[in-house]
């Protein structure tokens, strides 16, 4: 289907022009180039205003160096300035763990990466700030987000306080924007100063004077996290229980450093209780919005491997009660699930199914988690006074729905559409729903015939599932189930694959130097995949980001929940000894310590996935203390 430049949100002077557009409400300033499409952060935002009754404009990667014409060239907007700084994190987007470089950015035409600049976030607002000294800028996306009290910057390798302070900005909105965007889009539209927007949800801002409620969670103020990690690791189980409450508290964070150069000395941080899950009607009111579903004209010719990696793709819900520790999907979009409708996916997949190139073949049909769809409380009473983190660790909780029937239904009206060769499931499938046994027989017959569905009819050759580790002690600090679940989801996966005479793998994704994790916990690692025949692939070195269970863990040594010391491997040298097992079978000097141990690893008899079901308590650990950095 071709578009028309008005079918895009404008960018430049002379898009506004073919719109007739002699003002702006508001103008959006990206660090992704300009997809429209429901995958990414900007174009939702801004065709959710749009929708709204609002004249919005957005300006991608703007030029940062210079005369800052980028950020002059659309002139004033009538309401606020927008950041959305990308759909990534900026510096994993950047940067790997080991804080090289990464070639290429995901989110640029022709995976450029020196279009966007380091926390463009803060460096967006003070430029705007410059500028427009009048005009109220508004935070959003995963970067400020997540930064929304102290946090751990690894890459600065300090604690930074809530971004507000370090960019000058007036407000966060935190999580799935839609829902307070609007809300304050109106109170400025009707005149009302953003000083005076002290209770819309999910938004953050800074107060001069602020009088504790009986209700309100105050932190540990930001001088006292810099002085000592146990407040810092206090404060976050506090932040993550509230993420993934129905009901939330509000935070309250002091800002009091006598030795801090901050703006913000003496103010306190306030974060607003999120608003409650979107329903499905209003879910599929955002999917229903007037995207293109193509990258804006500007970038024809340019290859955006992000784009390219969706593009034939549908999400199907919001939301993840995983809660693994070193995720943050829970921090932003929450716990509880919101599934867009059956008719709502069809209508998106047959829209994919017009584009000009699509060859029959869906890449994902899947979401945070690809088998989640349609899950929720049997007694959503007990689930909103729940504040656990997740939902399914350290064991499924008995008042959730594990029926997979829902999502069946919908794998199933997919593949008879018009046009539908064959759908994949490209998101992580968690075996560990798969296998629970549930009171309710018809749940468990549901997740059976899900599992020999998956298996036959939607895996591309090669299905990706994520056991992270080996060790039952590390997966307990990453809150994942026994390895021993991966050993029986494998034994069904090749028993269904034999039966049906096919040919499938199953590869594994690990991660290293999380932690707890030793170097010997990764020759254990390194001999069981060896046994299993795995040459590892799908492997990561643990990068800290801000507003993670593990990233607490990993910078102040304390199990947040526990307050129980945690080993971390942090120099250089110990996280590259760890990932080296990974690859113990390519010939390399590096490496032939590395294949001995795999052949003859010193497993501690604690660790033993199969004999083993109650494995030792996180944090108790003793060995590897003197490699503490």
């Amino acid at each position: 289907m071709d578009y028309r430049l008005t079918d895009f949100l404008p960018t430049t002077k002379k898009e506004l022009e073919l719109r007739g557009w002699d003002y702006i409400d508001i103008i959006l300033f990206s660090g992704d180039a300009y997809v429209d499409h429901p995958s990414f952060g900007a174009a939702v935002i801004g065709r959710t205003l749009e929708a709204a009754g609002y004249r919005v404009a957005i300006v991608p990667q703007p030029d940062w160096h210079g005369d800052f014409r980028d950020f002059k060239k659309l002139g004033r907007p009538r309401l606020f300035f927008g950041i959305c700084p990308g759909c990534m994190d900026s510096m994993v987007n950047k940067y790997t763990a080991a804080r090289r470089l990464r070639s290429e950015d995901a989110y640029s035409p022709d995976g450029r990466h020196d279009l966007r600049p380091e926390y463009p976030t803060i460096v967006y607002t003070k430029i705007l700030k410059q500028l427009f000294p009048d005009i109220p800028v508004i935070l959003g996306g995963i970067e400020a987000s997540l930064r929304r009290v102290t946090h751990y910057d690894y890459w600065q390798d300090r604690l930074r306080p809530c971004i507000l302070c370090d960019s000058g900005a007036d407000l966060i909105i935190y999580g799935m924007g839609e829902k307070p965007i609007v809300e304050l889009a109106q109170r400025v539209s009707d005149g009302f100063s953003i000083g005076t927007m002290t209770d819309i949800p999910q938004t953050v801002y800074l107060a001069s004077e602020v009088t504790p409620t009986a209700d309100d969670i105050v932190l540990h103020s930001h001088e006292e996290c810099l002085r000592d990690k146990r407040a810092q690791a206090e404060n976050f189980r506090h932040v993550e229980e509230q993420s993934n409450m129905m009901h939330a508290h509000r935070i309250l964070q002091p800002l009091k450093s006598p030795r801090s150069s901050e703006s913000s000395l003496g103010q306190t941080v306030v974060v607003n209780p999120p608003y409650p899950p979107m329903t499905t009607t209003e879910l599929d009111a955002s999917f229903d919005l007037p995207y293109t579903r193509q990258p804006h004209p500007k970038y024809k010719g340019k290859r955006i491997p992000a784009y390219d990696m969706i593009k034939f793709s549908v999400n199907i819900h919001r939301g993840c009660f995983g809660g693994c520790a070193f995720c943050t999907i829970s921090a932003h979009q929450g716990k509880f699930i919101t599934c867009r409708s059956k008719d709502n996916i069809l209508k998106e997949v047959k829209q994919v199914t017009e584009m000009p190139d699509f060859k029959g073949y869906l890449s994902d049909l899947g979401g945070p988690s690809a088998n989640m769809y349609g899950m929720h409380g049997r007694n959503l009473n007990a689930c909103e006074k729940c504040k656990r983190p997740s939902c399914i660790h350290p064991q499924i909780c008995p008042n959730l729905d594990t029926n997979h029937s829902r999502l069946l239904e919908v794998y199933r009206a997919v593949d008879a559409l018009p046009g539908i060769k064959k759908s994949f499931i490209g998101s992580g499938v968690r075996y560990d729903l798969l296998l629970y046994k549930s009171r309710d027989e018809a749940a468990n017959r549901a997740a059976q015939e899900y599992t020999r569905e998956l298996i036959t009819r939607h895996v591309s050759g090669r299905l990706k599932v994520a056991p992270e580790h080996t060790s039952d002690r590390v997966l307990q600090l990453m809150r994942k189930p026994s390895f021993q679940q991966f050993f029986d989801f494998k034994r069904i996966f090749d028993r269904i694959n034999a039966e049906e005479h096919l040919n499938q793998q199953i590869i594994p994704y690990f991660i290293s130097s999380h932690p707890g994790c030793h170097e010997e916990d990764m020759a254990q690692l390194a001999a069981i995949t060896r046994k299993l025949g795995f040459h590892l692939e799908q492997v990561q070195d643990f990068t800290p980001t801000p507003m993670t269970t593990a990233t607490e863990m990993w910078y102040t040594g304390y199990d947040p929940y526990t307050l129980e010391p945690v080993f971390s491997a942090k120099t250089p040298r110990e996280k590259e000894a760890q990932r080296q097992y990974f690859f113990w079978y390519k010939d390399t000097p590096k490496n032939a310590h590395k294949s001995h141990q795999a052949h003859n690893p010193q497993r501690p008899p604690h660790d033993n996935p199969r004999t083993n079901p109650h494995p030792q308590k996180p944090g108790n650990e003793k060995r590897g203390r003197h490699r503490r950095h």
